[in-house]
C-alpha cells in the first residue's frame, strides 16, 4: 500500500496505513517507501517502551494516534508559543542534531500525559508533522525518517502525572547513553555576559572595569560576546570570518583575558565559526566552500561536511583558546548548518558530530577544564557531549520567555548546566524589575548583561541576595526535582525539591500547596505582581515560622503562628521570598 506525497494538506488525505496498538490508547502504523512494514517493541530501562523497525535503504514513516479525550496542550522542544493543541495541517517541524529533537508530549487539563516520546537516535535529519486529525478527531504525530541501515528506534514513556514527569525516564535514557562533557564548577556559577550592556560597542577598558565588579557579587565566569573581532559594526555578520581582534578595542587581546582572569572569572569569548561574511580577509579563500548564505544578514554558511572546513573550524577556535588564553567558548549559529540538510548532498548531521568531537577532543587538549557554550536549538541530548553551558535562546528583558525557556532546556538535558538567557533591565527601574529578572531564571545559572557600575545601589543589594539565595538553594534548583507544571500555562507555579527543602516559585496569583511536616523548610519565592502568596494548608494545625525578605534582601518581616487547614495569605511583598519552618522549634518560639 502506498502514501501520497507528505504535502498532502491534512494526515487524513494520505494513504491508509495498518495501525495496531502501541501503548495505552496510541496506535501505531509503520511504512517503509510508503508500504506497510512490521515493526515490533521491546522494553528498557527506565521503564520506557522502544518501537523498532528495520527497513535497509527505506524512508521510514512512523504515524501514531490516539483519541483526544481531554487533550490540552502538546509540548516540543521547538514549541516556542505554541502550546496548545495545532490542525495537523499547520503543525510541522524539520530537527536535527543542531535544531531541536524528535520528540513530543500531549497531555490533558490536568497536566497528566496521554503521549511523550522521543527518537533514540537525535543525530540524523527527520520532519514531523503533528496535530488534531479533524477528520477522525484523533490527534496525530508522524515521523519522516531519512534511509538507514541500522534500525529505527522511537521511546515511549509511560502516562505520567505531568510533562515533566514523563520526560524525567526519556532524559535518564540519553543521560546512560551520552559521553556528556565534564560540567566545571565555573559552569555552574553566575556569568557576566557583555552583550546587552555593550553590543557590539565593548572595550577591553569597559570589560576589565565590569568584570573586577561582577567578582565582587559573586559572579564565577564573564563571556565577551560578538564585537571584539574585525568589522563587528551593524549588526550584521559581514565581517566575520578571520577571527582576529580589533587592535582599536582590544590593543592587547592576550593581556586583557590575563587581566579578566585576574579577578577569578573564567572568561569565554563568542566565536560563530560556520558563519563567513563578504568583508573578511579570507573570503577569498573560503568562499567556495560557503554556497549557501544563512538565515542571519550579511553572511554565508561553511559546509561542515567539507572536511577542510572542519578543519578550519577546529584549527580556528584552538587557535583563539591557546593564544589568548581564554577558559573557553560561546559556539553560536551553529543551527545554520541546518541550510544543507536537503540540498541532496551527504547526511549532515553525521558531519557535525565528526566536527564536533574533534573540536571538543583538540579543546580539552589546550583546556582540561574547557567550558564550551550552545544556544537554543541546538540543546539537545546528543549536544551535551559537545557542550557543558547549555543557554536559552535570545530574550532581552523578557522574563517570561526565560523562565519557560530554561525550563523547557532542562526536559531534556542529558548532560551540561542549563543557562539563561543574560538578563537585562534598565538602571532606572524598580528594584523588583531587577529581582524580577533574577527569580525568573531560578532553575538555571543566572547569566546578566547589564553595566553593574551604572545600577543605583537597591538593584546592587537585590542582584547581591538573590545571587546569594540561588546558590544556597543550588540543591534544590539545579539538581533537585523540578515540577513546572503545564507548559501552555508557561509554568506559573515551579516546585523543586532535593535534601529536605522545598522551594516554590509562584509566577502568579496562584495557590501554593503546604503539607506541614513535610520538608524541613519550604522556600516560597514570590514572582507574581501582588504583595503575597497564598497558601493552601492541608493538614495542621501546625506551629510555623516565617523569614521574610523583601526584593533587596532586607529582612522585614519574622512570623510567628499556627497554620490550620484551609487558604492562609502571607504577606511576602512582590519578587520577595519567606523561609518557612516548622516543627517543634518554631512551637516553643510561639508559645514564649
Amino acid at each position: 500500500m502506498t502514501t501520497q506525497a507528505p504535502e498532502a494538506v491534512t494526515t487524513a488525505e494520505l494513504g491508509r496505513a495498518r495501525y495496531a496498538p502501541l501503548l495505552d490508547t496510541v496506535e501505531a502504523a509503520v511504512l517503509a517507501d510508503g508500504a506497510d512494514t512490521p515493526w515490533h517493541t521491546t522494553e528498557d530501562d527506565p521503564g520506557l517502551t522502544v518501537l523498532q523497525v528495520h527497513a535497509p535503504g527505506a524512508a521510514v514513516e512512523i504515524r501514531l494516534a490516539l483519541p483526544l479525550g481531554d487533550t490540552a496542550g502538546y509540548w516540543h522542544p521547538g514549541a516556542d508559543w505554541r502550546r496548545t493543541p495545532v490542525a495537523d495541517w499547520e503543525g510541522r517541524a524539520r530537527v536535527g542534531l543542531v535544531k531541536g529533537l524528535a520528540a513530543g508530549c500531549l497531555y490533558d487539563s490536568t497536566g497528566a500525559t496521554l503521549l511523550a516520546f522521543a527518537a533514540a537516535d537525535p543525530v540524523p535529519e527527520a520532519a514531523l508533522r503533528y496535530g488534531v486529525s479533524e477528520e477522525t478527531d484523533r490527534y496525530v504525530v508522524h515521523l519522516h525518517l531519512a534511509p538507514s541501515e541500522r534500525p529505527h528506534r522511537v521511546l515511549f514513556a509511560p502516562r505520567a502525572p505531568g510533562v515533566a514527569a514523563a520526560l524525567r525516564p526519556l532524559r535518564a535514557w540519553y543521560r546512560a547513553r551520552t559521553a556528556a562533557m565534564p560540567v566545571p564548577e565555573a559552569a555552574r556559577l553566575p556569568l557576566w555576559c557583555t552583550w546587552y550592556a555593550y553590543n557590539q560597542q565593548v572595550t577591553a577598558a569597559e570589560v576589565e572595569r565590569q568584570t573586577r565588579l561582577a567578582a565582587e557579587l559573586g559572579f564565577g565566569a564573564a563571556i565577551l560576546d560578538d564585537g571584539w573581532q574585525r568589522h563587528a559594526h551593524g549588526r550584521g555578520y559581514a565581517g566575520v570570518g578571520d577571527w582576529l581582534p580589533d587592535r582599536d578595542k582590544f590593543p592587547d587581546l592576550t593581556a586583557h583575558v590575563a587581566a579578566v582572569r585576574g579577578t577569578g572569572l573564567r572568561y569565554l569569548a563568542w566565536i560563530a565559526p560556520l558563519l563567513l561574511g563578504p568583508q573578511a580577509d579570507c573570503h577569498a579563500a573560503w568562499a567556495p566552500y560557503a554556497t549557501r548564505p544563512a538565515g542571519v544578514p550579511g553572511a554565508h554558511v561553511l559546509d561542515p561536511r567539507r572536511p577542510e572546513v572542519r578543519a578550519h573550524v577546529v584549527d580556528t577556535c584552538v587557535r583563539l583558546v591557546r593564544e589568548h588564553g581564554f577558559d573557553g567558548l560561546k559556539l553560536d549559529f551553529l543551527d545554520e548548518a541546518m541550510v544543507y540538510a536537503e540540498d541532496g548532498g551527504a547526511e549532515l548531521g553525521p558531519a557535525l558530530v565528526r566536527l564536533l568531537t574533534e573540536l571538543r577532543t583538540a579543546l580539552e587538549a589546550v583546556r582540561p577544564e574547557l567550558l564550551l557554550e550552545l544556544r537554543q536549538p541546538y540543546v539537545g541530548p546528543a549536544m551535551a557531549e559537545f557542550g557543558n553551558l547549555l543557554r536559552s535562546f535570545d530574550c532581552p528583558a523578557d522574563t517570561t520567555a526565560n523562565r519557560v525557556r530554561t525550563l523547557d532546556t532542562a526536559l531534556l538535558a542529558a548532560g551540561g548546566a542549563v543557562h539563561s538567557d543574560p538578563l537585562l533591565w534598565a538602571a532606572d527601574a524598580p528594584v523588583e524589575t531587577a529581582a524580577r529578572n533574577l527569580i525568573s531564571t531560578l532553575h538555571a545559572v543566572p547569566q546578566v548583561s547589564v553595566r553593574l557600575d551604572a545600577l543605583p545601589a537597591e538593584h546592587l543589594d537585590a542582584l547581591r541576595f538573590w545571587l546569594a539565595q540561588w546558590r544556597a538553594l543550588r540543591p534544590q534548583l539545579l539538581d533537585g526535582v523540578v515540577e513546572p507544571g503545564r507548559p501552555d500555562e508557561l509554568y506559573p507555579l515551579v516546585e523543586s525539591v532535593a535534601d529536605g527543602v522545598r522551594v516554590v516559585d509562584v509566577h502568579g496569583e496562584l495557590a501554593v500547596p503546604y503539607t506541614p511536616g513535610e520538608f524541613t523548610e519550604t522556600v516560597l519565592v514570590n514572582g507574581s505582581a501582588a504583595d503575597r502568596v497564598v497558601m493552601d494548608v492541608r493538614g495542621g494545625p501546625a506551629p510555623t515560622e516565617m523569614a521574610v525578605h523583601a526584593p533587596d534582601g532586607r529582612m522585614i518581616d519574622r512570623i510567628r503562628t499556627v497554620l490550620t487547614p484551609g487558604l492562609h495569605s502571607v504577606p511576602v511583598p512582590r519578587t520577595g521570598l519567606a523561609r518557612i519552618r516548622g516543627g517543634e522549634q518554631a512551637a516553643r518560639r510561639i508559645v514564649r
